[in-house]
């Protein structure tokens, strides 16, 4: 069992609030060839848009049995193809123009070898030319030092976050389910992953009106290319 499937119930209303990322991804998909892969899919919330404003053919892969149940529920009419996998384990009948993985997705692998691994399972899948777009947190020690080990309330959704800095990890707790970690990145890591996988950053930006990355940016948006 995945630790997201007890919360595949409540997911939707833990992610109301991020919205903004979504027209990013819409317009990404625009300019690209179909099928777009979209990798942690979830329950659509990314998908189903990009389908509907585009007409695209959409593969969606995620390992929550869960998260894909609901995911199913909803894209019915939809030229939505939704699989379950591990995204390290990314493995395409053809290279594709765009694989995007939105919502700090990548930041549920522990280590900086899961990293690797999707980042060039991604570069095996993409055609020369073709984009991987993804986004994630930028540690910030403030706003961590403001939210270590209390309780919060989300949207109906009551959780604690502990930070574990010798590990870069967060682990959200709800009473009674599966401890959910995040493990982030610095742009050093994300830029190392980038060179391996022999993919160029096309765009960084620090959120998804593409402003521009600096200082206080508090989010990676990027758009990396293989070379063509």
């Amino acid at each position: 069992m995945s630790s997201y499937d007890p919360w595949a119930a409540d997911y939707d209303a833990w992610s109301s609030h991020m919205t903004e990322d979504v027209a990013w991804y819409v317009g990404l998909a625009r300019a690209a060839g179909e099928p777009i892969v979209e990798l942690a899919v979830g329950s659509g919330r990314v998908a189903i848009p990009i389908a509907q404003e585009t007409g695209k053919r959409v593969i969606g892969i995620d390992s929550s049995p869960g998260m894909l149940a609901v995911a199913r529920e909803r894209v019915a009419g939809l030229p939505i193809e939704l699989r379950e996998g591990d995204m390290r384990d990314l493995a395409l009948d053809e290279p594709v123009d765009l694989v995007i993985c939105p919502f700090r997705a990548l930041l549920h692998l522990p280590t900086w070898a899961d990293k690797r691994r999707v980042f060039e399972r991604v570069a095996a899948s993409l055609r020369p030319g073709g984009r991987f777009a993804f986004n994630a947190f930028v540690f910030n020690h403030a706003i961590a030092a403001g939210l270590d080990g209390r309780t919060h309330e989300q949207h109906g959704i009551v959780h604690t976050l502990r930070y574990a800095p010798g590990d870069n990890r967060i682990d959200i707790e709800r009473d009674g389910l599966p401890t959910v970690s995040l493990w982030w990145a610095t742009k050093s890591e994300w830029d190392g992953l980038l060179d391996v996988a022999g993919l160029e950053t096309e765009a960084l930006h620090g959120g998804f009106a593409e402003e521009p990355f600096g200082d206080d940016a508090l989010e990676f948006a990027w758009v990396a290319r293989k070379p063509a």
